[in-house]
């Protein structure tokens, strides 16, 4: 079972409006239009279906609440797992590890730990395809880093727009207290999250696995 989720609420509204609307008018003035109101119609009926499937959410799922385990933060396929050098935060070597969102996706964002928001900054950038490596660097994008204090581990997040997907929000505020697998933020039509933890993370998942947000275990404490 899955809800609607509070991003897509007004856009299916006003979807919804207008479709009905183009629909309404081809039928008064186009009347001998048959075909032409028929599949319109059927188009109208196919986008709506899509928009309201890329806002779903499930109902129940089962999130780990693991100290010492690394939750995937979005629902999706491994693009990329690599040692880096994260310039942002960290400034040393990381171990990036990349999730693609296509728009078949849930695309709700979760928090990878529990633990405290230390750091978070907006990235205003080009809308690069999110498979592309520099998309990480030069995307729009958002960066939030949680520390759990009971472990002394910190991991950065960072929500990167696409070439289709124009639009990041972010729920979490400097000092926020967050529980593992809750909704840090979504990010809507298709993009890429980013995680990047310790070099010594035992990383759990493949590159070209599919991954379950607050449910997939992308790694564990050394």
């Amino acid at each position: 079972m899955y809800y609607i989720h509070k991003e897509g609420r007004m856009i299916l509204l006003a979807l919804g409006f207008c479709l009905i609307l183009v629909n309404c008018l081809l039928y008064f003035f186009s009347p001998d239009l048959v075909s032409l109101r028929t599949w319109i119609g059927v188009i109208s009926g196919i986008i709506y279906i899509a928009v309201l499937s890329f806002f779903r959410i499930p109902k129940a799922r089962y999130f780990v609440e693991d100290d010492k385990m690394i939750v995937a933060p979005a629902d999706g396929k491994i693009v990329a797992i690599e040692e880096v050098e994260e310039p942002e935060y960290f400034k040393d070597k990381r171990i990036q590890v990349s999730i693609f969102m296509s728009p078949a996706n849930v695309h709700v964002n979760l928090a990878p730990i529990r633990g405290k928001v230390k750091y978070t900054k907006y990235h205003p950038g080009n809308y690069l395809v999110a498979w592309h490596p520099k998309s990480s660097e030069k995307n729009e994008r958002y960066t939030t880093v949680i520390e759990n204090e009971d472990t002394e581990f910190e991991v950065l997040v960072r929500q990167i727009a696409g070439k289709v997907a124009r639009k990041i929000t972010n729920y979490l505020d400097e000092g926020e207290e967050i529980l593992q697998g809750k909704e840090l933020g979504f990010i809507k039509f298709g993009s890429r999250v980013d995680i990047f933890l310790p070099i010594n993370t035992k990383i759990n998942v493949d590159l070209k696995q599919k991954v379950q947000g607050g449910k997939t275990i992308l790694a564990e404490l050394a």
